[in-house]
């Protein structure tokens, strides 16, 4: 059977269903479509639908998402967007946003599907700042099959979307084997940042520590600027906290992972972040640390959809 959303079906399919982690996953032609990011937040119309979402406006004019036909009495209340700074000289469109914020808050999508099978969807994130305006929506790109096969390992593009539709910045993530021996350089995670897409803008790399956990931060040319670090296993009970610091020790801000509750934990794969960094912190480094915290996130906090007993209990 034809794959839900994959464009054609590897030749070893028989073999692929009996060993979950192959060698390497399928190949994928993306679906994504420039201007379209796909659903809002939950109860609402995508951006291109008919009354889901007017026509960008500048600097003192919010955009909100309007409720399109909704047959819910109480329809959810409308999600303003952050006015839109002016554009910034030597600033990757869509990126001067960053200038005015010091705090970024990361909200993981309750995924319908997963609650009720076993089936992983595609990851999506509204980015909000201190305010609650809508800033960015983030979205994953990945076919069913490597989803479903790799689960948190999986190789994977994420799509940074502004209120206009517009893919500003675009995170891929290579597959690498997660083999007995982490100090291997093959096991390594790494993510690549682009803004533009197509475009290097930096790179996140996993770093080897002992009982710790290291990435280091590196500008287009793969040169060392940034230091995150946090602990060995993510903390149950309370929050999970990985500092940003600068070479010589300086702390620079945090990615704080909100500990979900176990109630909350045990029902949904939902992940919330705090971000933090100076005001005056420049605008490269703000984009890198903002997408660090996306390869966290799948390194240490996704996990496969619960089955059926774990669903239940309680």
């Amino acid at each position: 059977m034809q794959a839900p959303t994959g464009p054609t079906a590897p030749t070893d399919d028989t073999e692929k269903s009996q060993n979950p982690r192959p060698g390497a996953p399928p190949n994928y032609s993306s679906h994504y479509l420039p201007g379209y990011a796909g659903p809002g937040p939950v109860g609402f119309p995508g951006l291109n639908q008919p009354g889901g979402f007017p026509m960008y406006q500048s600097a003192g004019h919010p955009v909100v998402y309007q409720p399109g036909i909704n047959m819910n009495p109480n329809p959810p209340l409308q999600i303003p967007w952050m006015p839109g700074p002016p554009p910034l000289p030597n600033c990757p469109p869509g990126l001067e946003y960053l200038s005015q914020l010091d705090k970024i808050l990361v909200h993981q999508q309750v995924e319908i599907l997963e609650l009720m099978t076993r089936f992983e969807s595609n990851n999506r994130y509204e980015v909000k700042n201190s305010m609650g305006q809508m800033v960015y929506m983030v979205l994953e790109d990945t076919d069913d099959i490597t989803r479903n096969a790799y689960h948190s390992l999986r190789p994977f593009i994420l799509r940074v979307i502004d209120c206009m539709g517009r893919e500003i910045m675009r995170m891929q993530r290579p597959f690498r084997c997660n083999c007995c021996c982490f100090c291997c350089s093959c096991a390594m995670q790494e993510l690549e940042v682009q803004s533009p897409p197509g475009m290097a803008l930096g790179y996140v790399t996993q770093q080897w520590g002992c009982c710790v956990t290291k990435f280091r931060i590196e500008n287009e040319k793969k040169e060392h600027v940034l230091n995150i670090g946090g602990p060995c296993v993510p903390s149950c009970g309370s929050d999970t906290v990985f500092q940003i610091t600068s070479l010589n020790g300086t702390n620079v801000g945090s990615i704080c992972r909100q500990w979900p509750g176990f109630l909350r934990g045990a029902i949904a794969d939902r992940d919330n972040f705090e971000i933090t960094f100076p005001l005056d912190l420049s605008i490269t480094m703000k984009a890198m640390i903002f997408a660090a915290t996306f390869l966290i996130d799948f390194m240490f906090f996704e996990s496969p959809p619960r089955d059926e007993g774990r669903r239940r209990r309680n």
